[in-house]
């Protein structure tokens, strides 16, 4: 069958080996006498490790190693490398928070890993664990909410928990601006922290090569930021370590760096000199995977007397987790996206980033856009209530027009192009808003309250924010005739297999079976960009553009002196240059006579001028019974101008998954933990998962305004739905629970806590 099509219609590339079971991931690499390895993981969340002994583990059967945070020091590997920037704008100095691979000491989350128990099969290592003594001394006090601020101090040499502090804007203007106006509404927060909860949990294969290479075979969406990162921990020349990504099941921000499991195999298999392999199972993964999200705050929002918005003002307090990173400092970069599509004249914030005795927070898909769209949208459905306005005509009144395009917001975004007014027009009319009251009617002579949500999300794409990156791929043509891409971006389930592979089937006129995708492999290319931001399709697939372009061109040179004519007078087509005389070179010609080896190559590269700002409007529905408790969704309609759409059927996935998981967020997934730090919510008996049937079908459609800043004109995708998800969500829930009374309803919007706020309400 060919993989292309599916049933007769074309569908994703990728698709076919993934469901019949031919997918290749970590798991899948492992070879045959490979070590295995398990981890003795923190049964605390705060304290100290009192005692260590691993005698008894050593001595077990098929045991070849225990390795503890006495050995990484003895090799130089004691810590992860610090990537964090405690930055504190309230003039304290913050204080620098070091990793340990295995931590030998201080305890500073539930699931640190103490030790790596190495063995000859899983089950060895598994037994070889339960005999490993370790004794700890447990605090009472644990820090684990940004509330809380007067807990234990996470790093005592701090004078508090504030890991870093930033404040942007202009904070005078706005509270002039709040003083003045003729109406100030005032919204708190709370965004519950999540996992990502990939369908493949993360797994790690560390190797040695013959040449001494060091090998990390792992699942990850960026394996030239893992790359990286492993060099510098190892402190070796790049060219000596190897990072290969091969099929991923689902990262979504999560896998986007090095870990400590990977670079504590990889240091296993660099001491053993044998290959060593870890996977995590579920409840390690809600236990060592990153945390998202956890923003809470206050945002206050100015309106004049005709409804217009004067100034707005976000408090935002993010719980950090235990170590701060780059990768922490979700709100930071996008901070911006308050602004939403509104022409706010002047905006401030200060956001602040708190240690907890927790698992260190990471992106998670859309990371920090939601959470601005989020506090703005909210903010935006509670002035309509209170003002008396509609919410989708304040919103509508507001709105920066395409006349006024380019657009500097108040606060950071400068928006190229766009048109919102029309994005958010046909989502009322694809949505019928104006006959929701009459539907509202319907639904209460049955017993149920009914509610609509708006949510107008913007995102930036392509960067981050004020630090552009460049993308690159690598083309090359072969003697067989194939054509191998290899692209600096990384599909992790996003389709981009697909997407790179018809575009250069169509620019190069070859069937796409003669197109060979090789991606996440570092020896392949100088550097690369991997998955995140929405960028591989900005960034990504135009440097794919560029090199096709520059890859004909250079073809077209190789044909021209060999068929003696000058390359203007070439023609191509069908995947040959034809010569004024007849005569042809096929791609398979080129590879013969380039002067390179391994064939005809070239290097394409791509830095976008500035970030692409995709946007949109969510309009939900929902019915909650108040009996149960139960939300359930009367209908969904996303409209979305994300550029130029290059493959609509991959456009469709990106809405449906992302969508799904804001709608996951907004109504159960919590991660909570008792008061001694013990996680309550380890597995999918208690992390509450949506299922299909808790989504109504989608209605989704795009309207393209081309942005300018990249050759394709695309604006990216892969996190919209979820930017908006969110807020549309919890505004629909929110307004049918305050037909019957409810005010100030935060996520999540369980059953349960649904049922409890009705009835407090009563």
């Amino acid at each position: 069958m060919n993989s292309e099509k599916l049933h007769g219609c074309v569908g994703r590339r990728e698709d076919f080996r993934f469901v019949t079971g031919q997918g290749r991931y970590t798991a899948d690499m492992v070879p045959h006498d490979a070590l295995h390895a398990v981890f003795v993981r923190s049964p605390i969340a705060r304290g100290h490790l009192r005692h260590l002994s691993v005698d008894m583990a050593r001595a077990a059967p098929d045991v070849v190693a225990v390795l503890t945070a006495h050995e990484a020091a003895q090799d130089g590997v004691a810590d992860m490398v610090w990537t964090g920037a405690p930055v504190r704008d309230d003039g304290l100095a913050g204080v620098e928070s070091p990793r340990p691979l295995l931590n030998g000491s201080v305890i500073r989350h539930l699931g640190e890993p103490i030790c790596m128990v190495v063995a000859k099969t899983r089950q060895a290592a598994m037994d070889a664990l339960e005999l490993v003594d370790a004794a700890y001394d447990s605090d009472d006090a644990v820090a684990l909410t940004i509330k809380d601020l007067n807990g234990p101090l996470v790093w005592p040499e701090s004078p508090d928990n504030i890991a870093a502090l930033h404040r942007v804007g202009d904070k005078q203007a706005v509270d002039a601006a709040l003083a003045a106006a003729a109406r100030v509404v005032r919204f708190d927060f709370d965004v519950s922290k999540v996992t990502a909860c990939p369908i493949e949990m993360r797994s790690a294969l560390g190797s040695v090569d013959q040449d001494g290479k060091l090998c990390l075979t792992t699942s990850a969406q960026s394996p030239f930021a893992v790359h990286g990162e492993l060099a510098k921990l190892f402190d070796m020349p790049a060219e000596k370590i190897r990072v290969i990504a091969p099929d991923v099941g689902g990262s979504f921000g999560m896998k986007g760096a090095l870990y400590r499991e990977d670079a504590l195999v990889v240091w296993a298999a660099k001491r053993l000199q044998q290959t060593v392999f870890w996977t995590a199972d579920r409840s390690e993964s809600f236990l060592s995977d990153e945390h998202a999200r956890a923003v809470c705050g206050t945002a206050v929002l100015g309106l004049d007397a005709d409804g217009l918005f004067t100034g707005l003002w976000v408090e935002a307090k993010t719980d950090t987790g235990a170590y701060l990173s780059r990768r922490t400092k979700s709100m930071l970069n996008n901070i911006g996206g308050v602004a939403g599509q509104y022409k706010t004249p002047v905006i401030a914030s200060e956001l602040t980033f708190f240690y907890t005795n927790t698992m260190q927070t990471s992106p998670y898909r859309g990371f920090g856009r939601p959470e601005a769209t989020y506090i703005i949208e909210r903010l935006i459905d509670k002035a309509a209530r209170e003002t008396g306005y509609d919410a989708l005509a304040l919103r509508q009144k507001n709105l920066v027009t395409p006349d006024q395009m380019p657009y500097q917001t108040g606060l950071t975004f400068h928006y190229d192009c766009g048109d919102f007014p029309r994005i958010v027009e046909a989502a009322a009319t694809q949505a019928d808003y104006a006959g929701f009251e009459q539907r509202r009617k319907q639904s209460a002579a049955k017993g149920l309250l009914r509610g609509i949500g708006i949510s107008n999300p913007i995102e930036v794409a392509g960067g981050p924010f004020k630090q552009i990156r460049k993308d690159v791929t690598r083309i090359t043509a072969t003697t067989d005739g194939k054509i191998t891409i290899a692209p600096g971006l990384m599909s992790v389930g996003q389709g981009h297999e697909t997407t790179v592979t018809r575009l250069a089937s169509d620019l190069l006129g070859v069937p796409a079976d003669m197109i060979v995708y090789a991606q996440g492999d570092t020896d392949l290319l100088p550097t690369g960009r991997g998955n995140g931001g929405s960028a591989a399709t900005v960034v990504g697939v135009s440097a794919v553009k560029i090199a096709l372009d520059d890859f004909i061109a250079d073809g077209g040179g190789i044909a021209a002196a060999a068929l003696g004519c000058g390359a203007g007078d070439l023609s191509y087509a069908d995947g040959a240059f034809l010569a004024p005389d007849g005569q042809k070179m096929t791609w398979a010609d080129i590879a013969r006579h380039s002067n390179k080896a391994g064939g005809h190559s070239v290097l394409g590269e791509f830095t976008p001028p500035d970030v692409t700002y995709p946007n949109g409007c969510h309009i939900c529905e929902v019915e909650i019974d108040p009996k149960t408790g139960k939300v359930a969704f009367c209908d969904y309609v996303v409209v979305e101008d994300v550029g130029t759409v290059l493959s609509p059927d991959l456009v469709a996935g990106q809405m449906h998954g992302g969508v799904a998981q804001g709608i996951g967020q907004a109504l159960g997934e919590t991660l909570l933990f008792d008061p001694q730090g013990q996680l309550l919510t380890g597995s999918f008996l208690d992390y509450q998962m949506p299922v299909a049937s808790d989504f109504p079908p989608f209605r989704i459609m795009t309207i393209a305004v081309p942005t300018a800043i990249n050759p394709l004109g695309a604006k990216g995708v892969g996190e919209a739905g979820t930017v908006g998800a969110l807020a549309a969500t919890m505004n629909a829930v929110a307004d049918a629970l305050a037909s019957a009374g409810v005010h100030d309803f935060e996520m999540p919007a369980t059953p349960y806590r649904v049922w409890q706020a009705l009835q407090s309400s009563a």
